[in-house]
């Protein structure tokens, strides 16, 4: 049976979670500022970048958890900005491909740095950044397997 105690301290370490997470995505945005985009922008160049072979607004949006229409308005943005390129995938008609553009290629290169978070990140020590990512995917997979029991994001 659980405690008090014991979901008080689970609400504490979410309420750390958010925090060390918003203070981080505050750092990251005021370093991406400067060069004009958001870290969703960064998300998106950092996807198309690492995946290998062709990329779909689908594979970005279960990356990013994100609505498929919420990706789609987020991509047409950045096509205006000339980050990217959408085009019709030239053997299946209904899929659209993304490709980034020389001016995307820049714009990932230089938001590669990432000094800030660097910096943040180098206080903890190599078995402590590995505990941490195992303990982060841990969470990861149980919030998703819990999440796709309700009815909503049927597309991940």
């Amino acid at each position: 049976m659980e405690t008090n105690a014991a979901r008080d301290q689970d609400y504490e370490l979410w309420g750390l979670l958010n925090q060390a997470a918003h203070a981080m995505e505050r750092a990251r945005e005021d370093e991406l500022r400067p060069i004009g985009i958001s870290m969703m922008h960064a998300a998106v160049l950092g996807i198309v970048k690492a995946t290998k072979g062709p990329v779909t607004p689908a594979h970005i949006s279960r990356w990013l958890f994100r609505e498929p229409h919420t990706v789609s308005g987020l991509l047409q943005r950045m096509e205006k900005q000339g980050l990217l390129k959408r085009a019709k995938d030239l053997e299946r008609k209904n899929v659209i491909r993304v490709t980034l553009t020389e001016k995307g290629e820049e714009v990932y290169r230089r938001s590669r740095e990432m000094k800030p978070l660097r910096r943040i990140m180098s206080h903890l020590s190599p078995k402590e950044r590995d505990s941490l990512r195992a303990s982060l995917k841990t969470l990861r997979d149980k919030a998703l397997e819990e999440h796709r029991r309700g009815p909503r994001w049927s597309f991940l």
